[in-house]
């Protein structure tokens, strides 16, 4: 067994959980900020490089998403309210805030309070008005839940990690209205995050999941088959692809394999309410 392991089984949580805060309170503190000008998706935009997760994913052109390309084919577009969960430094919800125009809104909501400040600074940089930035956690109830918030966290299942504010999909709507679209990605929690939206799964939303099959889903309770059955076909024209290869997205069909690895999945309404 490698030596950290044999340290970690021998540790009691709450001394780990304060290492591990430790160390990443020093990473951020100690990294050389700055700002960089990229092309998202077509969008030339300001973006502070706050982190070495951020340098990773940020610093560079993106291509277009297949998510927001399948998206802007149903209510993605001007005048939308876009709840944005699992916002991170607010990159997708800035490409999605131009899409919505300023007749639109986009509620980004993230539980990491570092990545809320980067994200706001990031409206900032950029003149951006029309996100509006919730450091929560998206989840079944409301209340609080115990939070990794490491650069990319995820709900803690051990009785360690920061107490944050748990808020459900149901609830954003009830203060935010019902949304046009609803883009999910959350590191394993996102079955749990569909428990808490019955009314919004009752209306015309538009969906993106992105499902963390193998890689956290499970580790919460959830199944791939689990988030499939909360978008019928009777009542959504859906798009799913392998995240782990090059695929494209293909329609779902009963046919479709359920991944074994982490997918996406694109869920447009298709019932007039």
């Amino acid at each position: 067994m490698p030596i950290k392991d044999v340290i970690r089984s021998v540790t009691p949580n709450f001394i780990w959980e304060k290492l591990r805060q430790q160390k990443i309170s020093r990473s951020v503190n100690q990294y050389q900020r700055r700002v960089v000008d990229r092309n998202y998706c077509g969008h030339q935009l300001k973006v502070l490089i706050a982190d070495g997760l951020g340098e990773g994913w940020y610093d560079k052109d993106w291509a277009p998403l297949e998510e927001l390309e399948l998206l802007a084919s149903g209510k993605l577009r001007l005048g939308a309210t876009v709840f944005d969960l699992g916002a991170h430094q607010g990159v997708v919800a800035m490409l999605m805030a131009k899409t919505v125009g300023p007749t639109g809104r986009v509620i980004a909501v993230e539980g990491m309070k570092h990545n809320c400040d980067v994200a706001r600074e990031n409206m900032r940089l950029n003149c951006i008005s029309n996100v509006t930035i919730h450091n929560a956690v998206i989840a079944d109830r409301d209340g609080h839940v115990r939070f990794f918030d490491g650069l990319n966290g995820s709900v803690a299942t051990e009785g360690v990690g920061q107490m944050v504010e748990a808020v459900t999909i149901d609830s954003l709507a009830i203060k935010y209205g019902e949304p046009d679209v609803v883009f999910i990605d959350i590191e394993g929690y996102e079955q749990k995050a569909l428990e808490g939206a019955t009314e919004c799964l009752l209306s015309s939303s538009d969906w993106f999941v992105e499902a963390h099959v193998g890689c956290g889903l499970e580790k919460y309770g959830g199944s791939a088959q689990g988030i499939l059955e909360y978008f019928p076909e009777s009542k959504y024209q859906s798009f799913i692809w392998n995240l782990n290869t090059e695929q494209k997205p293909e329609p779902l069909t009963n046919d479709s394999p359920v991944f074994s690895k982490r997918f996406a999945l694109v869920a447009l309404c298709q019932s007039k309410l």
